[in-house]
């Protein structure tokens, strides 16, 4: 990448086990797609108050030439989202698939519509 990357907590406490989760997360998007210019990733929990029951939103912007893929995971859409790592595979998983969707169009693979 040719930005750090750069990863944002909003109502979450600052974890270094989450943050090597993700910077571990972004490698794997970085061998996958060597050409990834950016990539910002935000953590939130929308209400601190709960002990239980925190479902987290974890949002994957990726920039690259050509395009940019926004992978958002939001907590009402799986109640899993419990725990930030299962959230954070989701939105991977999700901006990976863009990725390679990306690639395809770009490799002529796919016919434009």
């Amino acid at each position: 990448m040719q930005v750090p990357l750069e990863i944002v907590f909003h109502n979450v406490d600052r974890s270094a086990a989450v943050e090597a989760a993700v910077r571990e997360r972004a490698a794997k998007l970085e061998e996958f797609a060597e050409n990834i210019t950016s990539c910002r990733v935000a953590i939130e929990a929308p209400h601190k108050h709960h002990r239980q029951g925190n479902l987290y939103t974890v949002r994957v912007d990726l920039r690259f030439p050509g395009g940019e893929a926004v992978a958002n995971r939001s907590p009402s859409a799986n109640h899993a989202h419990e725990d930030v790592y299962v959230a954070l595979r989701d939105a991977f998983n999700a901006a990976r698939r863009q990725l390679q969707d990306q690639q395809r169009i770009r490799r002529g693979d796919v016919k434009r519509v």
